[in-house]
């Protein structure tokens, strides 16, 4: 879906694309695989998404596109982003895979930029085992999106179509028997959420009120759908290092069934993008190597400090409030905290 989107707003070697380092690699390798050249923009210290004052520092005459991604479930800074992006003329794409329903002071993520990518990965809120789906009200991007996922040939001809650019050889198709199982998903889709922000709303209280934990910031007006449930940890008021705190609760908390190797919480998400070889070793064909790039870009450790400091030191998630927690599991979760 994001390969989709980014080839639809017409990406090509040489241009640059503002992407988030903290998030699933998908987000950032999108533009690679046109020849464009992925840029890092630091993420807000309090929800995580992308930084509007870092964004607009990372333009250059090159930029073309801003993919913003709502981390976690909650939604970007995305006023200032757009007002970013038009006084730029940049195309806005939202990596929407962990919100869906998401508000964005009032208005469903997906909507608010030129084109929205939602998951349908086996660990979303709801699944088709693997697919996605693209949202716009543009019609061009809309087409360019058909012709993309489809070789290039939605009745191409037929239409009257000319421009070719991206077009060529993808097979993106979801299948028939995936779409009828997400079209009933969805239905399930609202009461699913429900469940998530009733559980996300106890133990936020709950452990909110531990000092040296602190919530993440969720704007006025907007819903964050909890794909995860972010905290920040304080060293200076616990007197020791996250990573120590987190390894005590994963001793105080089995993990769900069936999922005895996988800690249903965790310190930092993902390794900040830029560190790993892809970027480090410069590996892509063309890209940020590309004879038609005329610009310069880092991915040196120290590009993006908030991120680091949040991965490295600061930010943990968990999944306890997944629907499926009982009570009686959530005072279990408070209990370990507390202890």
């Amino acid at each position: 879906g994001l390969i989709t989107a980014i080839g639809a707003c017409g990406i090509q070697p040489g241009d640059e694309v503002i992407v988030s380092p903290y998030t699933m690699s998908a987000s950032a390798l999108a533009p690679i695989l046109y020849g464009g050249v992925p840029v890092f923009a630091d993420i807000d210290e309090d929800n995580f998404g992308l930084c509007p004052k870092s964004v607009e520092s990372k333009i250059t005459p090159r930029t073309k596109a801003i993919l913003v991604v709502h981390i976690f479930g909650n939604p970007a800074r995305m006023d200032a982003i757009m007002e970013i992006a038009q006084r730029h003329n940049l195309k806005v794409i939202e990596d929407c895979a962990q919100a869906p329903l998401a508000e964005y002071k009032g208005r469903k993520v997906g909507t608010i930029g030129n084109l929205g990518v939602f998951s349908l990965n086996y660990h979303k809120h709801i699944h088709t085992g693997e697919g996605g789906v693209i949202t716009t009200n543009d019609d061009f991007l809309a087409e360019r999106c058909q012709l993309i996922r489809n070789h290039g040939e939605v009745a191409a001809e037929a239409k009257g179509v000319t421009d070719f650019t991206n077009t060529y050889g993808q097979n993106y198709r979801l299948t028939e028997i995936q779409a009828a199982i997400g079209i009933e998903q969805l239905k399930k889709l609202p009461r699913l959420i429900d469940q998530r922000l009733e559980n996300a709303a106890y133990l936020a209280e709950k452990l909110g009120a531990i000092s040296g934990i602190t919530l993440p910031l969720v704007e006025a007006g907007s819903k964050h759908v909890y794909y995860v449930q972010p905290f920040k940890f304080s060293a200076d008021v616990f007197g020791i290092h996250r990573n120590r705190f987190i390894e005590a609760i994963k001793a105080e908390i089995p993990s769900a069934v069936l999922r005895e190797d996988t800690p249903l919480i965790g310190g930092g998400y993902v390794r900040p993008l830029y560190l790993q070889p892809l970027y480090q070793k410069r590996v892509a064909g063309c890209s940020f190597n590309c004879p038609k790039y005329e610009g310069s870009v880092s991915y040196e450790k120290g590009l993006c400090p908030v991120t680091e400091r949040m991965h490295f030191d600061e930010l943990f998630t968990h999944e306890f409030m997944r629907p499926g927690m009982s009570k009686s599991d959530l005072e279990d979760v408070v209990r370990a905290f507390e202890k």
